[in-house]
C-alpha cells in the first residue's frame, strides 16, 4: 500500500466529509449552495473510499477534478455571496486540488527514478 496515497484519500475523504455535513450545520437559507456540495462532497467521499477500501479508485487525477469543481463552484452556482458556503466550497476544494496535484506528481517521479 502508497502511504502518500492513502494519505491523499483520506484528505479527500475529510474534505468530501466536510462538504456534505457543511450545508447542515449554517441553518440558513442558503439553498443555491446545498446540492451543488452535497453532490461534489459525496463524490469525493465515494471516490476516497474506493481508493481507501481498495478496490482501486479514483487516480489522483480525478480527485483533482472534483476538488476543481468544487473550488469553481461558488461562481458556477451564484453562492459566491454567501461566505460560509463559498469558504467552504473554496478551502476543500483547494485543499483537495493540491493534495491530488502533489499526489500525481510524486507518483509520477517514483515512476520515472524506477523506469
Amino acid at each position: 500500500m502508497d502511504l502518500t496515497r492513502s494519505l491523499s484519500d483520506v484528505v479527500a475523504l475529510i474534505a468530501g466529509l466536510v462538504s456534505v455535513l457543511a450545508p447542515f450545520f449554517w441553518a440558513s437559507d442558503v439553498n443555491a449552495a446545498d446540492q451543488p456540495l452535497l453532490l461534489l462532497g459525496a463524490l469525493l467521499v465515494v471516490s476516497a473510499l474506493w481508493a481507501i477500501l481498495g478496490a482501486g479508485g479514483a487516480s489522483s487525477w480525478v480527485t483533482a477534478a472534483f476538488g476543481a469543481l468544487l473550488f469553481v463552484s461558488p461562481w458556477a452556482f451564484g453562492f459566491d455571496g454567501h461566505a460560509s458556503a463559498a469558504w467552504t466550497a473554496w478551502i476543500a476544494g483547494a485543499v483537495t486540488v493540491v493534495v491530488g496535484l502533489l499526489t500525481t506528481l510524486q507518483v509520477r517521479g517514483r515512476t520515472a527514478v524506477n523506469a
